[in-house]
């Protein structure tokens, strides 16, 4: 009966070994994925950041490129004023050295 008691005393100390080793593993585990809740976290941040940034971006690059084809269209027309100004001052030049 004593050898019995004996042999359950040591298997619940085994068990309980055991238990320990597995509640070290849990709570390393615990523990690894705080670790890695805390950067998603703040890499969903900086996600979110990086979102916001290419959007005034992309508003700052539409506002740019439309602000250049205006100054394309103005250099345009201005390119056909001096044109035509040529012209003129080139007929009226023409008529009085003949």
């Amino acid at each position: 009966h004593e050898q019995l008691l004996k042999m359950m005393e040591e298997r619940m100390m085994d068990v309980e070994q055991k238990l320990r080793l597995v509640k070290r593993l849990l709570q390393d585990k615990v523990n690894q994925l705080k670790e890695q809740l805390s950067k998603n976290t703040k890499a969903d941040a900086m996600v979110k950041d990086l979102y916001v940034e290419n959007a005034q971006l992309l508003k700052a690059l539409e506002m740019t490129e439309q602000r250049q084809r205006t100054a394309e269209k103005k250099n345009y027309l201005l390119e056909e004023k001096i044109a035509n100004l040529n012209r003129i001052v080139k007929n009226l030049a023409s008529p009085s050295f003949n």
